[in-house]
């Protein structure tokens, strides 16, 4: 037989295993804490088929990054997309499947339900996009403390822009937005707080 450990060795291995389960700390979060912490809104817009999307009721308890965007968006809208898929797909699928990425449309000319289906998909199929009447987006974007998206003059290469904020919202289990996430967060810090998100504010 092998030699017996000693109690006190024991006792600092049984220690280490605790330490390896603690639960983490806020201050190691990645991504910048709201001043105050945004309730899950309840906000409505429509699925692809044309059907009703309450955020609220159709996410509640899970960890939800929304973002508000369109999908002709030259640069901030596809880097966010291709980091939180990189981010998601770099984690465990048991921790992966816990996470939603909602992504509302604030060009609905445009958006139609085949176009964020094409487009989103090329990042991850589970990403669901949504979109709604521009008095619907508007009071999306405002239940979050957002300003309205603007549509920018023609380009001169066709089409038009739209101005819209940048960040990406994580609302936690808790069913309350505590971190965001400003443009050109780097995928590997999403893939650092998604556990932690997960851990710090487990719900119920």
């Amino acid at each position: 037989m092998g030699e017996r450990l000693s109690p006190l060795l024991l006792l600092l291995i049984l220690a280490g295993c605790e330490g390896s389960r603690a639960t983490p700390r806020v201050e190691e979060l990645k991504g910048p804490r709201v001043l105050q912490a945004i309730p899950r809104p309840g906000f409505v817009l429509q699925k692809g088929d044309g059907s009703p999307f309450d955020f609220r009721k159709e996410t509640g308890g899970a960890l939800t990054f929304l973002f508000f965007g369109y999908t002709h968006c030259p640069d901030v809208c596809p880097l966010h997309m291709a980091n939180l898929a990189g981010a998601l797909h770099s984690l465990p699928p048991e921790t992966a499947r816990r996470v939603r990425v909602v992504f509302v449309s604030t060009d609905p000319e445009r958006d139609t339900p085949e176009v964020l289906r094409s487009w989103l998909g090329q990042f991850d199929p589970g990403f669901l996009g949504v979109t709604g009447s521009p008095a619907a987006i508007e009071a999306a974007m405002r239940s979050v403390g957002m300003p309205p998206a603007i549509r920018e003059g023609e380009l001169p290469k066709g089409g038009y822009g739209i101005s819209h904020a940048a960040q990406i919202w994580a609302f936690t289990p808790d069913d309350s937005a505590h971190v965001m996430y400003p443009w050109g967060v780097p995928r590997e810090d999403l893939a650092s707080d998604i556990p932690r998100l997960l851990g710090i504010w487990p719900g119920r």
